[in-house]
């Protein structure tokens, strides 16, 4: 798509909430095309060797995302405030907020407007993303954080943005879950 198609996709969208994040959709760029776009200290994100099936983890029926190219998320959080909490836990408690958790596409879209949200020990997990299995779901969920440069990441990837994954159950003392109030087609 040249740059001028691109940016006719979003004539239209409202320009007058400084909040919102314009996201992309997983059928336009997925988001194993999206990570790179990432940039954190001069570095552009990847993904991890282990997580060759990003491209197949969809939005849950807790993330309904639009039917549109490009959509808008309105007040987008990182959630520091589930930070040490597990995948169902954090899903349970913004779900009783009414807030829905963000797709790992989200996630790469808001950082692309909000580089400045990924720093050291204040990095998230995207559970509205998840890999349907025969019964239920893979236990791992995407997740997006900086690089330590260690192991199979390389250490020319040290503080590059990474998306990876989490399991379902675990709790991380430095991942916290975002999530978005609602999105507009």
């Amino acid at each position: 798509m040249d740059p001028e198609a691109f940016r006719a996709l979003a004539e239209g969208l409202p320009e007058d909430d400084p909040n919102a994040v314009l996201a992309i959709h997983p059928d336009l760029i997925p988001a194993s095309r999206l990570a790179p776009l990432i940039e954190r200290a001069g570095k552009p994100g990847f993904v991890v060797v282990d997580m060759t099936d990003l491209d197949d983890f969809a939005a849950t029926e807790t993330a309904p995302v639009p039917d549109s190219p490009l959509y808008l998320l309105h007040g987008a959080e990182r959630g520091d405030e589930y930070r040490n909490l597990s995948g169902p836990e954090a899903a349970e408690a913004l779900g009783e907020r009414g807030r829905s958790p963000l797709t790992v596409n989200e996630g790469i879209s808001l950082l692309l407007h909000r580089p400045e949200w990924l720093e050291p020990n204040f990095c998230f997990m995207t559970i509205g993303s998840r890999l349907k299995k025969d019964k239920g779901f893979d236990s791992r969920t995407p997740a997006i954080w900086i690089s330590g440069g260690t192991g199979r990441d390389g250490a020319e990837n040290r503080d590059a943005p990474k998306v990876g994954w989490c399991w379902w159950n675990n709790r991380h003392t430095w991942l916290g879950f975002a999530s978005a109030a609602s999105r507009t087609p």
